[in-house]
């Protein structure tokens, strides 16, 4: 039982940072760079791939998308975690699916991000393998 636990524990992880990452991303000035003149181009540079966009609107997309993405995560697999773990216990190809997935979040937690989204995805990281390995078991 504790297995179910742990994957509704790291899938929970991934639902509350995705939702402070999309909060922080429309609400506050925390994705804004510090050098005002660095936004302003932003603001005004297109990327080589179209000019219907600008790279501060892309930087904003980028941002929104990855949080919604993150919460996808979290919610399928929380989906998993209450109402159908017996089907993640069984498929094998399920589990490890998902382990892939947040082992390249936590990839990208260490190479591009900083301390507090790296040490929760790490967390959920090892509730998952934890999970997987006492379901394994038995």
């Amino acid at each position: 039982m504790i297995e179910k636990y742990l994957w509704i524990i790291g899938s929970s992880i991934f639902i509350i940072l995705g939702i402070i990452h999309l909060f922080y991303t429309f609400f506050t000035n925390k994705f804004s760079v510090r050098d005002k003149q660095t936004e302003d181009l932003m603001k005004k540079t297109f990327p080589v791939l179209t000019k219907k966009t600008t790279m501060w609107k892309a930087w904003i997309g980028f941002n929104a998308s990855h949080s919604i993405g993150a919460i996808f995560y979290g919610v399928v697999n929380l989906y998993f975690g209450v109402l159908h773990f017996e089907l993640l216990k069984e498929s094998v190809w399920l589990l490890s699916f998902m382990l892939l997935v947040c082992l390249f979040y936590l990839f990208l937690g260490f190479k591009y991000w900083f301390i507090i989204p790296r040490t929760g995805i790490l967390i959920s990281f090892l509730c998952f393998v934890v999970a997987t390995i006492l379901i394994v078991m038995r």
